[in-house]
């Protein structure tokens, strides 16, 4: 296979030596992976592309953190860089499962959300440094020591005017939800907890040993519950999984409504990155949240 440039700099990065096997896994719309097997080693590579090169640093930003925390597996950083625009992620190659020891993720989890969480440089409790990916959209971030703020300004109105670009007939009812914000999370003032922020079941499994693992974060600083709320959306968590994280940290009280709530933010971007299949499931989601 005749190697592109950007191979030839991820191999220079990572300092290969001799004949390395390329093998693609997977493409998107906004790049690639890859396996890369060297002499020594294999690694999982994935690239992003024009307006979408941002995801790698982003990712690689994101995996650091989780990976500092020491609460939970990640894949390794192992090299980052650019070229001819196209950026690269090299991490460590982890032989991962879709089955779940459901026990153990719940645990990590807690154990992840319970840690001491960054802040922002004037002591702001939610957000992160940077802004970051949400599949591929672009998530904002920046800090704010006002969760309902964060979530309403940097979540929900972002994708509701995103939808409203894309024609989808939403915003009416989303100028309302975000009016109503302060109400629906009236007293609800949550501990900062570093989290995953994309925690649906493809993006977690377990290692040969059945130790959990997780990947393709979306990492900030925010409510605990909009990770576990996420884990519902689309299933594929067991009750040992939920059993585990409540013996350590039970959820608060009103979790089903901020459950629906949390999941919005995710249903609107899946509106707005695959289209009007979504559409119904969000109307609905609005419509309940109306209610209260």
């Amino acid at each position: 296979m005749t190697q592109t440039s950007w191979q030839l700099a991820v191999e220079r990065t990572l300092g290969v030596i001799g004949a390395p096997d390329w093998r693609c896994v997977a493409r998107s719309d906004w790049g690639s992976s890859w396996s890369l097997r060297t002499h020594a080693m294999r690694y999982f590579v994935k690239t992003a592309t024009g307006a979408y090169a941002d995801m790698a640093p982003a990712e690689a930003d994101g995996l650091r953190a989780l990976a500092g925390v020491g609460a939970i597996r990640v894949p390794d950083v192992m090299a980052e860089g650019s070229c001819e625009g196209t950026a690269f992620l090299a991490l460590s190659w982890l032989d991962i499962e879709p089955r779940r020891d459901g026990a153990a993720l719940g645990q990590a989890l807690a154990a992840l959300h319970r840690a001491k969480a960054p802040i922002g440089i004037d002591g702001d409790r939610f957000g992160w440094r940077r802004g970051n990916w949400i599949g591929g959209t672009p998530q904002p971030n920046g800090w704010s020591d006002d969760w309902c703020a964060f979530f309403r300004d940097r979540r929900l109105a972002p994708q509701f005017a995103l939808a409203a670009k894309r024609g989808h007939s939403v915003q009416r009812d989303g100028e309302s939800l975000l009016a109503a914000l302060p109400s629906l999370l009236r007293s609800h003032d949550p501990a900062p907890s570093l989290l995953h922020g994309d925690l649906w079941s493809g993006n977690a499994g377990t290692l040969v040993d059945g130790e959990p693992v997780v990947f393709d974060p979306a990492v900030y600083v925010g409510d605990r519950e909009a990770d576990l709320a996420m884990t519902e959306l689309f299933g594929g968590f067991d009750a040992e999984f939920y059993r585990a994280y409540n013996d350590l940290w039970k959820v608060d009280v009103g979790y089903p409504l901020r459950r629906r709530l949390y999941n919005l933010y995710h249903l609107l971007n899946h509106l707005n990155l695959f289209g009007a299949g979504y559409l119904a499931q969000a109307q609905r989601t609005l419509d309940l949240l109306h209610t209260f």
